[in-house]
């Protein structure tokens, strides 16, 4: 699927912690940040996976006031999009959504349903 929506997940590779490596280390050499991929672009998310939340979850009541003049719509799947990279249940969401969109642009679909 090309342009499609990619999420890079940084806590799968790091050491848990009954692991035998020194946890210390396993951080050093994983310099990666979480980041969301939009086609082409890549936008950096915070290391820290409460901020993450936490940021969706604004972005997601910022676009509920959507209606109001600065805030919009836009904000909802951009709050969705970053709690999809901590939040289980969003995150299937948001790969459900990406099948479909690519079986879509794969079989050319041009109808709206």
């Amino acid at each position: 699927m090309t342009g499609g929506l990619k999420i890079k997940n940084t806590a799968r590779d790091r050491p848990m912690a009954g692991d035998d490596e020194d946890p210390a280390a396993g951080r050093q050499g994983n310099k990666s940040r979480p980041h969301v991929k939009l086609g082409n672009n890549k936008i950096g998310l915070p290391r820290s996976r409460m901020v993450r939340i936490a940021l969706g979850s604004i972005l997601i009541f910022g676009g509920i006031l959507g209606f109001l003049p600065v805030l919009g719509f836009w904000m909802i799947p951009l709050g969705l999009l970053v709690l999809s990279q901590d939040l289980p249940m969003v995150r299937r969401w948001r790969r459900r959504l990406a099948v479909k969109f690519g079986r879509k642009v794969k079989n050319g679909d041009k109808s709206g349903s």
